[in-house]
């Protein structure tokens, strides 16, 4: 065969345009093999990257999340005292930190959320001193308590002083007080027992009444129909003139006061022993710090005088001022 022949010549020239196309084709393909498999690696290699990173982060992250929160308990914690309510307060702010720190925790374990426990982690900072301002504050207000429950305790010694102190003072006014009383009593009572005004003399007899109204002088028993007793005052400086009142006692042999009350008997309370003693009655003389005489007659109605001893006494401002004997046969 001749290989010059054109047919043949064009038979090889398309031979070859083939196997260069083929060729093309094969090697685009394989390009565009190698360009997938360069920018798949490159992929894989920048996500590598970017998951190391990721890790890196969150380690960084957790490691700063331990340090601010073992930081908080060590601050939170210094600031403990003997004050029980400062301590609970402290043990309730550590628990509550130790509940954020946990919910960050859970957000760094999910890759997604870095940038929220990236923020959460600066609130725990924040709440950790604002924790912290608040324990200050409340040292500054219970320290300020104490420096006021101080000035009151001294305020209340104080006042316990002066009330001890008035109290004793009260306590000496009140028994100088008492001794005047006594003293003023005492002189008093003196005064009283140098103004009784005494007896110069007391008179007593018995007294018939006869029909014509006379009467005349009788010392037997049956035929007595009343008794007058008359007594002689002595002068007294001490006494203020004016008029006094003499308490008139007779006693019959018995013992007994002769006493009506219809007829001005009564009773007075015999200032020297304190007892109460019956008068049978009572005269009224304007004394003028001389001796002045005046009588009083007991004349009972239905008159009944037994024989004996009777004793009369004659009293001024509740002392005795002087007494008598009258005997009736």
């Amino acid at each position: 065969m001749n290989s010059n022949n054109p047919s043949n010549m064009n038979q090889s020239n398309s031979n070859k345009q083939n196997f260069l196309a083929i060729a093309v084709t094969v090697g685009v393909i394989l390009l565009a093999v190698i360009g997938f498999l360069a920018y798949s690696n490159i992929s894989k290699a920048r996500q590598l990257e970017q998951t190391v990173t990721e890790l890196n982060e969150s380690e960084d992250l957790r490691k700063e999340l331990e340090t601010q929160y073992n930081t908080a308990l060590a601050d939170l914690e210094a600031q403990k005292t003997t004050n029980q309510e400062l301590n609970a307060m402290i043990d309730q702010q550590k628990a509550e930190l130790e509940q954020q720190k946990n919910r960050i925790s859970e957000l760094l374990r999910n890759k997604g959320k870095l940038d929220k426990a990236r923020v959460e982690i600066e609130n725990l900072k924040s709440q950790a001193s604002a924790y912290l301002a608040q324990i200050d504050k409340l040292k500054a207000e219970n320290q300020a308590l104490a420096g006021e429950n101080a000035q009151l305790s001294m305020a209340k010694d104080s006042l316990n002083s002066n009330l001890q102190r008035k109290t004793a003072e009260n306590e000496a006014l009140s028994s100088a007080k008492a001794q005047l009383v006594s003293e003023k009593d005492a002189l008093v009572s003196k005064v009283n027992v140098a103004s009784v005004i005494k007896m110069k003399q007391i008179t007593a007899v018995g007294q018939k009444v006869k029909g014509s109204g006379k009467v005349k002088d009788e010392n037997s028993a049956k035929g007595v129909d009343q008794i007058k007793v008359c007594f002689t005052t002595l002068d007294n400086a001490v006494a203020k003139p004016g008029v006094e009142k003499f308490f008139v006692r007779i006693i019959n042999p018995l013992g007994e006061t002769l006493a009506i009350e219809d007829m001005g008997s009564g009773m007075i309370t015999n200032k020297k022993t304190g007892e109460e003693v019956r008068f049978t009655k009572v005269e009224e003389l304007d004394f003028a710090n001389e001796e002045a005489q005046s009588c009083i007659v007991w004349a009972p109605t239905n008159p009944s005088f037994m024989k004996g001893d009777y004793t009369v006494e004659v009293y001024n401002k509740g002392y005795l001022a002087g007494t008598s004997k009258l005997t009736l046969k």
